[in-house]
C-alpha cells in the first residue's frame, strides 16, 4: 500500500498537468484568460481532491494485485 504523502504528491502532480490543459481549453472557447483560468483553478482543486479520495479507496482493495 502507498504512503498518504506519495498518494497527496501523485495527486498534485495531476492535478497540476489538468490545470494547464483546463486553462488552455478555458481560453480557447472563452477567449478570456481570466474566464479560463478561474475555470481551470475549480477544475483543479475538484480533481485533486477527488483524484485523492480516489486513490485511497483503491489502495484498500486487494484486488488486482500480486503477492
Amino acid at each position: 500500500m502507498e504512503t498518504r504523502r506519495r498518494t497527496l504528491v501523485k495527486s498534485t502532480l495531476w492535478a497540476s498537468l489538468g490545470l494547464v490543459v483546463m486553462c488552455g481549453v478555458g481560453l480557447f472557447f472563452t477567449g478570456s484568460i481570466a474566464l479560463g483560468g478561474q475555470m481551470a483553478l475549480l477544475n483543479a482543486g475538484l480533481g485533486l481532491a477527488m483524484y485523492a479520495v480516489y486513490e485511497r479507496i483503491w489502495a484498500r482493495i486487494s484486488w488486482g494485485r500480486d503477492g
